[in-house]
């Protein structure tokens, strides 16, 4: 498995300030100035403090911190750095409700002790520590994602693949998405969530299992080992239909545009060759990543037309906005090599970025050769999120041009994104900008309700259009509607038929990197 924890900040260059004090300097440009904080404490409270002051002025929703005084963040001192910071930081990030909820934009339903968006990580990335994996696609274990499953009310738990990193050694040894484990070493699989991570995660492994739709066992022992994992999982043409020529792609990541995009390439020549005028892009377990990749993909798929509309905005609040967010001379500017930028002999930091809506504005500039995708469908479960998201809403501004919808389950809901905070030994994410699309819309923060439900039927394999949610996009690209074939209602298991109208599955693993990898930025004009 491609661990995609966080290798890189929204944007690649972060501060590398151990504490960040300030006093009654007037802001550039004018504004409040910033608030006056002790010059002496411990080194964990003057990192309490510094947090405190980034939010204060970089935070997506500022405007709800408190005053020093009233929010007191050295009370967040303890015995542990980090969780004392990660605990100041989810006070901070539960302060402002969002009106459509009556809860915090930061409430996170599965964990409520948790934020939603901003957190700390281990680790300071302005002095070149970095997580073990980053979105560039290198892996090092078996390349297995697995799902403990139930069928209706048969009490019986099933160990089924849900996923194969590709190029991984699950992925040369044959298993595939929809294998079924019978066997691990020679005894039974694990059944529960916590032990099947255990075997995820392990450094070899023997298994037997069936193929989808086979009943015939097959054993194979894999070993972890370092390899380079290619994003777009699959992609094929189906046969014409009622006059639509339907592409489909996997996509499990947005990868470093250069990683990605030989892949992307090859699937969009198919498409376009074949003559493909409607798309299904199959996002379910894709969180998002580098923000380039994603407007790639965008634009490969936009129909003639779409050149120069815009695509999206990132938004950041208002004093960051309008430069009175004097905090951000405190950042260096660095390059993707973690590399002090210089203008001429100038040192330049946050503060000589450009953050104007005008300066943040994207537009559509159509690649590859595919014009004529009338129709695109995009597949969507919980893990779908942030740079996956941004893609979905920047085409629903543009209904006269193409036809979007979406198929699956509720999405994650993150239009946030935001560029690290060096402080000591960690790095903060704290939101920062929201995305909108042309239309001004992008308040998803409790998710995009899928246009038609459908569901992520593991059993079966990526692009097989008995699939659940593969044959409700097709179904509708097909017959404008949800219905018109017969999909199975049953499927063997351990050599017995079980009823598939109820699925029940529970993810392991450790959870995926979500969030919008954002590493070009541009310079403000003085």
């Amino acid at each position: 498995m491609i661990k995609l924890r966080i290798a890189a900040a929204a944007f690649v260059g972060i501060a590398a300030l151990a504490s960040c004090k300030k006093s009654g300097n007037p802001s550039p440009g004018g504004g409040n100035p910033p608030p006056t904080t002790p010059t002496t404490g411990t080194r964990l409270q003057l990192s309490l403090d510094s947090l405190y002051l980034y939010a204060k002025e970089t935070y997506l929703w500022y405007d709800a911190i408190p005053t020093y005084e009233s929010f007191n963040p050295r009370q967040y001192a303890g015995s542990d750095d980090f969780n004392s910071l990660t605990d100041e930081l989810y006070k901070i990030t539960q302060l402002k409700n969002d009106p459509a909820t009556g809860k915090p934009f930061e409430y996170y339903t599965p964990a409520p002790s948790r934020s939603k968006f901003s957190y700390v990580e281990k680790g300071n990335l302005a002095r070149g520590i970095k997580a073990s994996v980053d979105l560039e696609g290198d892996g090092n274990d078996l390349g297995l994602i697995l799902a403990v499953v139930t069928f209706g009310s048969d009490p019986t738990t099933y160990l089924y693949v849900r996923n194969v990193e590709k190029g991984s050694p699950a992925d040369k040894a044959g298993i595939t998405r929809g294998c079924l484990i019978t066997k691990v070493n020679d005894g039974p699989p694990p059944a529960s969530q916590s032990a099947a991570t255990t075997l995820m995660n392990s450094a070899t492994a023997k298994l037997t299992f069936t193929k989808p739709k086979t009943t015939t066992p097959v054993t194979v022992t894999i070993n972890k080992a370092p390899y380079k994992n290619d994003p777009v999982v699959t992609w094929k043409t189906f046969a014409p239909v009622n006059g639509n020529v339907t592409g489909y792609l996997v996509l499990g990541h947005f990868s470093r545009q250069s990683v990605a995009k030989p892949s992307l390439d090859k699937a969009f020549a198919e498409f376009a060759a074949k003559g493909a005028n409607s798309v299904v892009v199959d996002l379910r377990y894709n969180g998002g990543g580098y923000v380039a990749t994603a407007e790639y993909l965008t634009n490969l798929l936009a129909p003639s037309g779409m050149q120069t509309k815009v695509m999206y905005k990132q938004v950041y609040n208002e004093l960051v906005r309008t430069n009175k967010a004097p905090i951000l001379k405190s950042i260096p500017y660095l390059d993707a090599n973690y590399q002090q930028v210089y203008q001429g002999s100038r040192a330049l930091t946050y503060a000589d970025l450009d953050f104007t809506e005008n300066g943040n504005t994207y537009f559509f500039e159509k690649a590859g050769p595919l014009t004529t995708a009338k129709k695109i469908v995009f597949i969507v479960t919980g893990a779908t999120a942030s740079a996956s998201e941004l893609v979905i809403n920047s085409y629903k501004a543009w209904p006269a041009n193409v036809t979007v919808r979406t198929v699956g389950a509720k999405t994650y809901g993150k239009p946030v994104g935001f560029f690290g905070i060096g402080i000591d030994k960690f790095t903060v994410y704290m939101a920062q900008f929201s995305s909108k699309n042309a239309l001004g819309e992008g308040d998803y923060y409790s998710g995009m309700t899928p246009d038609i439900a459908a569901q992520d039927y593991i059993p079966l394999d990526f692009g097989d259009p008995e699939e659940k949610s593969l044959k409700a996009a097709l179904d509708y690209i097909y017959y404008g509607t949800t219905g018109g074939r017969t999909a199975v209602s049953t499927v063997m298991v351990n050599g017995r038929s079980v009823n598939t109208n109820e699925i029940r599955s529970q993810a392991a693993g450790e959870e995926k990197f979500n969030g919008m990898v954002e590493d070009r930025r541009k310079i403000r004009v003085q």
